[in-house]
């Protein structure tokens, strides 16, 4: 698909060597077409890491694509450059003057405090009120699906005794979703997280539909307002070392670090892992794109409300 994104973003060069084809705005403005206008969040630590995992699913359909980068005022990142988020981000206040198709709102490493003592959670509630009605069709990332849900619904979130940490299998609820087509009956993704939503909540609250889950890790993806809201508590988007990066990390810090369950070939962390999410990772993307953004948002990027 052609992505139209800014210039010199270092995702581009990333993708263009696994042979994906993107298009930078130079290029992108020659073509008379109304691309689909895609907002991302980007909460994550690692945001260059980030930015090209979501570019890498959002580029597998054949629907353009204008990609933004969002970023809080009241939030200063640690571990990326200040040069790349004046370059590549604009600050909440900018954007939201405008409407978006879609948008990407991605976890971030704060799940263990509440949500009241995150110093941006001002912000990000008045960004959560925001897309209702300036975005067609909003997914929602691990600790901002968990967020999510408690700001527009009150669904708590609970600690767990242990971190949810590998790949475990998913099984559809409802298979005849438009997204879930093309989908086996079951389908892999990554978890990494220190605490959970419950069902019992989920199915107590008639505006919510569970539509995956698991019986090992529990309700993955929560839709709601007929797909206007997805809530994701895994990471379809992580790249195949990502979770190897996050358990030799924590591995040097402390002696308690359990491998990832169902990740490495026969479970032993001297081999490879085993990539069994992206083909489902890149169609629910699609399946997003085509049936929730495209086939559901006005012509007119103005009508959104």
């Amino acid at each position: 698909m052609p992505l139209r994104i800014p210039d010199r973003l270092p995702a581009i060069d990333i993708l263009k060597h696994e042979n994906i084809f993107v298009m930078d705005n130079t290029r992108a403005h020659t073509q008379d077409i109304r691309p689909l206008k895609i907002v991302i969040l980007n909460l994550m630590p690692l945001k260059i890491t980030t930015e090209t995992d979501l570019i890498r699913l959002l580029s597998n359909t054949p629907l353009q694509l204008e990609i933004s980068f969002m970023k809080l005022k009241s939030h200063t990142p640690k571990n990326t450059p200040i040069e790349h988020m004046m370059l590549f981000y604009k600050d909440f206040e900018v954007l939201k003057k405008q409407n978006f198709d879609g948008m990407i709102i991605t976890g971030a490493p704060i799940e263990q405090l509440d949500f009241h003592e995150v110093t941006y959670w001002d912000e990000m509630s008045t960004i959560f009120e925001w897309a209702k009605t300036h975005v067609t069709s909003t997914l929602y990332i691990c600790w901002a699906a968990q967020a999510g849900l408690f700001y527009h619904y009150g669904i708590p979130k609970y600690p767990l005794e242990k971190k949810m940490f590998g790949v475990f299998h998913q099984q559809p609820v409802d298979p005849l979703l438009p997204i879930f087509r093309g989908f086996d009956d079951n389908f892999a993704m990554p978890h990494s997280r220190h605490t959970e939503i419950h069902r019992e909540d989920i199915a107590a609250n008639d505006k919510l539909k569970i539509i995956a889950e698991s019986p090992e890790s529990g309700v993955s993806i929560v839709m709601a307002r007929e797909g206007r809201e997805f809530f994701i508590t895994g990471h379809l988007e992580y790249a195949p070392y990502t979770l190897d990066k996050e358990y030799r990390r924590d591995k040097d810090i402390r002696d308690d670090v359990k491998v990832p369950v169902n990740y490495y070939k026969d479970d032993n962390p001297d081999n490879p892992p085993l990539v069994t999410w992206r083909a489902h990772a890149n169609l629910f993307y699609s399946n997003w794109i085509n049936y929730y953004v495209y086939q559901a948002t006005p012509y007119n990027i103005d009508d959104i409300k």
